[in-house]
């Protein structure tokens, strides 16, 4: 990377809902950032269910989704807690993107840096499913930031008076992880 391009971090909501916590928290992540990144929320609220019978050629929207994975420097992951997991549409599409694109072009996964962080209206502040989410994602041989990860409970203590997000006493520890995720990425181009 020359020292004009800026880095390339997508984020990646386990919630499909419009106005998640999470998906505000991953807004707040990019302003976090500032303008020393190109920061982009992935849509993949169009990408079927992971079906074998499908996977060659993959449809549309799964080659748009590795596209965009692929060409990013750094995935950061922001999910909710669903029974002490990640959600399920969160599985599928990391289900897609750790198949192998073509016989000769691998999974888009391997060795991109990730962060997770997460927010939830219950006192777990989704660690469970962080971990669960680590787990997974080490596997898929994805360079993982493990400290620090951002796990935020009693959303609704962090909200206006239109139930929109308004971080308080979380806000210096998700400007923390961006600066920290930003380091981690720039010592893995090293």
């Amino acid at each position: 990377m020359n020292t004009i391009e800026k880095l390339k971090i997508i984020a990646i909501v386990g919630s499909l809902r419009k106005d998640s916590y999470n998906r505000q928290l991953a807004k707040e992540a990019g302003k976090a950032l500032g303008n020393t990144v190109e920061f982009e929320l992935l849509d993949y609220s169009d990408v079927p269910l992971l079906n074998q019978d499908n996977e060659y050629p993959a449809p549309d929207a799964v080659r748009r989704v590795r596209g965009i994975v692929r060409d990013s420097d750094g995935i950061w992951f922001f999910s909710p807690e669903y029974n002490h997991f990640f959600p399920g549409c969160l599985k599928n599409l990391i289900d897609w993107l750790s198949r192998p694109i073509s016989k000769t072009e691998p999974q888009v996964l391997g060795g991109k840096p990730a962060a997770v962080s997460g927010i939830t209206p219950g006192i777990s502040g989704t660690g469970i499913a962080q971990d669960h989410l680590v787990t997974l994602i080490s596997f898929l041989n994805m360079k993982v930031m493990n400290i620090p990860r951002l796990m935020i409970p009693n959303a609704l203590q962090q909200t206006d008076q239109n139930g929109s997000l308004a971080l308080t006493s979380s806000a210096s520890f998700l400007e923390k992880q961006a600066q920290a995720f930003i380091q981690f990425i720039q010592n893995g181009k090293r």
